[in-house]
């Protein structure tokens, strides 16, 4: 958005940097440094607390015509909408959906309370179909909302000839032989991911080139090994950091998100999975699911293992289905990127 130039930039990080840039991520259970950069080309300052009237202050004072907040649930990012509501137009961004909600008294309360927080903006850009609907249902209207669908750095991921040799090595060194087909989980070892689903699916898939290939860790990661321990085909490998992963996709045939939730808002591991030409088995309960399968995978439901096996033996058997879903994985991820979010949030501005 900065490098277009038709908006002026400036960025108000309302978590603190971590000490030198390592933060504890509670999900995988270690300490996490970014490899690679999120803070260069734009203008942005940390605030010290996370507290509205410190927060409107430095915002005023940089007077803005506009604002768009990320989520709500920060004390600061909530008064900034109250207080700039009236004033400026207030853009929001967040990535909620229906898809766990359960019908109930609370849910009507929620709603209730959701309406009335949501009154005090003016925009929101939507992430997807399901996020939509969810704006839909808490009182914003077609003409408030402007499509900026959830995206990752597509280019980036794409260069699978540059990291084949990598994807190789990667491979050896994990007893993966040319001829396996991989099935890839990528992502935090948590209940919500449920990784423990390839437990089962090993043991309906009988056939010995198919391996399963579990990216990363969490709370799940030592039960997971020790029942994994009898079964050769499941390979494991710690966190990988942003650099590293378009090796691993590489190393991939295919990608596996089979998440309950709650709280799967999209599944960002699935574009980028598609950004590496790989066909997708991804959850109902996965917010971005509706939007990412085109012709390029299958919507399942988390607990149907038959189902997931079925379609990894049947793509896993014909490679020209195989190689028909990795082009039709990469041209509809092209649909999500940087550059559409950016125009929807432009769009919202009037310009």
């Amino acid at each position: 958005m900065h490098g277009r130039g038709r908006v002026q930039v400036k960025v108000f990080y309302t978590w603190a940097q971590p000490k030198e840039g390592l933060n504890y991520d509670q999900g995988f259970g270690r300490l996490i440094k970014w490899d690679i950069p999120l803070l260069d080309g734009y203008e942005h300052l940390f605030t010290q607390t996370v507290h509205g009237i410190e927060v409107k202050k430095l915002v005023e004072d940089w007077h803005p015509d506009a604002i768009l907040v990320i989520g709500w649930r920060y004390k600061g990012h909530f008064a900034c909408m109250r207080y700039f509501k009236g004033k400026i137009p207030v853009l929001f961004r967040g990535d909620s959906t229906l898809t766990d909600e359960k019908i109930n008294i609370k849910t009507v309360f929620r709603r209730i309370f959701l309406s009335f927080i949501y009154r005090y903006i003016d925009v929101a850009l939507y992430v997807g179909t399901n996020n939509k609907n969810y704006f839909l249902a808490h009182g914003l209207t077609e003409r408030q909302l402007y499509p900026a669908f959830h995206a990752v750095d597509n280019d980036r991921f794409s260069q699978n000839h540059i990291v084949k040799n990598d994807a190789q090595e990667l491979r050896q060194n994990l007893g993966i032989s040319p001829n396996d087909f991989v099935v890839l989980f990528a992502g935090k070892l948590e209940k919500k991911k449920n990784p423990l689903v390839i437990l089962e699916l090993a043991k309906l898939i009988k056939d010995k080139e198919i391996v399963f290939l579990v990216t990363g860790n969490g709370k799940l990661e030592r039960e997971f090994k020790n029942r994994a321990v009898q079964d050769p085909r499941i390979k494991f490998l710690d966190f990988q950091n942003q650099s590293k992963m378009p090796a691993v996709y590489a190393a991939a045939d295919l990608l596996l998100l089979p998440s309950t939730g709650p709280g799967e808002t999209w599944g960002l591991v699935a574009n980028e999975a598609m950004a590496c030409a790989l066909p997708i088995i991804i959850s109902s309960k996965a917010g971005g699911a509706i939007d990412l399968v085109n012709e390029n995978g299958i919507i399942v439901d988390p607990e149907d293992v038959g189902r997931m096996s079925k379609f990894i033996e049947e793509v896993k058997n014909d490679k020209k289905r195989h190689e028909k879903l990795k082009m039709n994985s990469l041209q509809h991820i092209q649909n999500f990127n940087f550059t559409q979010i950016v125009e929807g949030i432009e769009r919202a501005c009037g310009l």
